[in-house]
């Protein structure tokens, strides 16, 4: 008896995950955050509510921030992606890390690693300089656990020391 699953064809891909090439042959279906988590182990991107509305899959595709649970692996070919586990630099946190460490940006730490990637991101975007403007920006990434202000002076303090 033949299964659902063996008619599924499967596509060969090539994805560029912080600086290393990955080849993987997968469902053409399977998204962004699966062929992460699923197929080669990086599990820093969090499945929260798997329709795009927590923050917490989120990763950099060429510098800019996505939603790994609503992109398409095969779309992300040729790209560069950027994960969480791809933000330090061996042992030495990148400064946006070491400032949720610092200001206790984090509560149970579930959407913290989405949180990061999106306070990552917002440095290279047009934000204004006050708090609100950083929580319209980050209010794409969902904390169920009260943790904004920590999160917004995180973010603040590295915005100031790059200014």
């Amino acid at each position: 008896m033949a299964t659902l699953m063996s008619h599924v064809a499967t596509v060969d891909v090539e994805l560029r995950i912080n600086s290393t090439s990955r080849q993987l042959t997968i469902d053409p279906r399977t998204t962004l955050l699966d062929a992460l988590r699923e197929h080669l182990g990086l599990t820093g991107s969090k499945k929260g509510c798997d329709h795009g509305q927590c923050g917490a899959c989120t990763v950099h595709i060429d510098g800019r921030r996505v939603l790994s649970c609503l992109t398409l692996a095969i779309s992300a070919q040729g790209r560069a992606i950027t994960t969480i586990e791809g933000l330090a630099k061996g042992e030495q946190l990148h400064p946006m890390q070491q400032a949720f460490v610092d200001q206790d940006g984090f509560q149970c730490g579930y959407c913290t690693p989405g949180q990061i990637m999106s306070a990552v991101a917002l440095l290279g975007e047009r934000c204004g300089p006050n708090d609100d403007d950083v929580r319209e920006s980050m209010s794409g990434n969902l904390c169920r656990c009260g943790a904004y202000p920590n999160i917004i002076a995180a973010i603040q303090s590295v915005r100031g020391d790059s200014r």
